[in-house]
Formats: C-alpha cells, sequence, structure tokens
C-alpha cells in the first residue's frame, strides 16, 4: 500500500458538484492499493497513518499523531499512486491491484479505520472518505505544508 497524506486545516471531496467526504484539521489520505496487499499491509498503514508525528507539540515540534490530536481523517482512494514510474514518460499499473481487490482492501482500511473514531486517548475526531472508482475532485488547504508519501 502506498499513502499520501497531507496535514491540512480542511479539505473535501466532491462527486458531481456534491460533496461526499469533508473534514476540519487533520489529515488527507491518497490511499493506493497494490496486487500483492493484503491484511498485514492495510493495518501496517493504518497504523502508519494514526501514529506518523506530522502535528506540532508545544515547542512547534512535528511531534504528535493523528491520534494524539483528536483530528479527522479524509481517506480518497487513489489508484495512480500505485504506478511505477521508474522507466519512461508513462505510468505503468502492473503494479496496482485489480478494481475489485483495490476496493476490497480500500473498505478494509476505511472500517478498521471507522473503529479508531472517539476511541480514548482521543483517537480519530472524525471519518470522512471519498468514493472507490468515482471521478472524485478534491479540495484542501495544506497546512505547512505538510506531505508525505508512506509505503508498506
Amino acid at each position: 500500500m502506498k499513502g499520501l497524506i497531507q496535514r491540512v486545516t480542511s479539505a473535501s471531496v466532491s462527486i458531481d458538484g456534491e460533496i461526499v467526504g469533508e473534514i476540519g484539521h487533520g489529515l488527507l489520505l491518497f490511499l493506493g492499493v497494490q496486487k500483492t496487499d493484503g491484511a498485514a499491509e492495510q493495518k501496517r498503514m493504518l497504523e502508519r497513518v494514526l501514529e506518523y508525528r506530522v502535528f506540532p507539540d508545544e515547542q512547534g515540534r512535528m511531534n504528535r499523531s493523528l491520534k494524539d490530536c483528536g483530528s479527522d481523517l479524509l481517506v480518497v482512494p487513489q489508484f495512480t499512486l500505485a504506478a511505477d514510474t521508474s522507466k519512461g514518460s508513462r505510468p505503468s499499473f502492473s503494479s496496482a491491484a485489480r478494481p475489485e481487490r483495490g476496493e476490497h482492501w480500500f473498505n478494509a482500511f476505511v472500517e478498521a479505520a471507522r473503529q479508531q473514531v472517539d476511541v480514548a486517548p482521543p483517537g480519530i475526531g472524525h471519518l470522512a472518505t471519498g468514493r472507490f472508482g468515482a471521478d472524485m475532485q478534491v479540495q484542501l488547504v495544506n497546512d505547512g505544508p505538510v506531505t508525505f508519501l508512506l509505503s508498506v
């Protein structure tokens, strides 16, 4: 799995002009599923997203995680993250999961994340998602900017 996280002050995802997911302060996660991904990768990616220290502490250092802060999480499926871009001028999607497998592991990730909403200490504040396979428009205000690519 590959995940691109961005610390945001707000973010939303729309389909056909209708907002289907929206958060305030937190993380926007673009999630790409590769064909070899399974339960272990899904679990590890969730741990990394929830525990990755990208929020400032009292001294302004990135020392607090999403879970520590009780901030929001917006998860957007992102097929193109699984592309191999190491050669040529066109991405190869041979390492990406087939759509049905990608949707399964995206949904498994979201359901596992949903179990972390409002869990002490504080857990995720609010969870929102995009829709697998849809043509989505994502709007965000990147805070920092702070952006990291996570791979498991």
